[in-house]
């Protein structure tokens, strides 16, 4: 832990450091930013906490930002959605090695969407382990994108140094296979496109069920009662209140 006496000399390089990376995505606060660049940002939300943004260009939506998680914990992490393609994916990886000094021991798309595996063959190429739901693999082999090494049926526990990450399938949604994370040690969710930031849309409803939208997420509000933080696929984390709003939002008619 730094001394106190440090932390303006601290503060004073970080503000060096972020004025140095090149232009960047205006919309994403500095003062929350562990790194930035053209293709990626890290922002911090705990401790051992990261959310990293990619960037995706789409037909019907322009240029969307995409969110994934880094935890740590000792010198091991794991990464839930890669980047949306390998030189982002690239680059997060060179920073989960030189910035947080960690090894990266396993990678998890939580569904079958480029914007949560678009990267994947950048991990591969490195030796990193994938692990998806045999839904996941099944749909990504068929949509001939990177098919990730590892599959589960229902649920996969992975430790990350002395804690452990828990992932689950909790019921359709934005896909049919599409899974959250949760890391209990800083109680944070990672709800993936099954999870609307505040004031959202509907998104990309192609692979949707929107029926069984709700009641899925109200099974992820049911399973994690305790859950402070929650990452949404796109746009702005938050708390318990994203996991309300996307409830009212898909029990409201088409």
């Amino acid at each position: 832990m730094k001394a106190l006496n440090a932390l303006p000399f601290a503060v004073f390089l970080l503000s060096l450091q972020l004025a140095a990376c090149g232009s960047a995505q205006e919309d994403v606060p500095e003062n929350e930013l562990s790194y930035r660049s053209e293709l990626l940002t890290v922002r911090q939300l705990g401790p051992n906490s990261f959310m990293h943004t990619s960037f995706l260009r789409t037909d019907d939506f322009g240029t969307v930002p995409c969110n994934g998680l880094v935890v740590r914990n000792g010198m091991e992490a794991v990464v839930f959605d890669t980047p949306t393609n390998d030189s982002s994916a690239a680059e997060l990886i060179r920073w989960v090695q030189d910035t947080l000094q960690c090894r990266i021991i396993a990678v998890v798309p939580t569904h079958f969407h480029d914007d949560c595996l678009g990267g994947l063959q950048a991990f591969h190429d490195r030796s990193i382990p994938s692990y998806a739901s045999e839904r996941t693999r099944e749909l990504a082999q068929a949509a001939g994108y990177t098919v990730p090494q590892h599959g589960f049926t229902d649920s996969l526990q992975l430790r990350v140094g002395q804690e452990h990450v828990r992932v689950s399938f909790p019921g359709e949604g934005h896909t049919s296979d599409n899974v959250v994370a949760y890391f209990p040690a800083e109680q944070v969710l990672f709800g993936g496109c099954l999870i609307k930031e505040l004031e959202a849309g509907k998104g990309y409803l192609g692979d949707a069920n929107t029926t069984a939208w709700s009641g899925t997420v109200e099974a992820v509000k049911k399973a994690h009662p305790d859950v402070k933080v929650v990452v949404p696929g796109h746009g702005e984390p938050g708390d318990a209140r994203l996991l309300d709003y996307t409830i009212r939002l898909f029990q409201q008619a088409p």
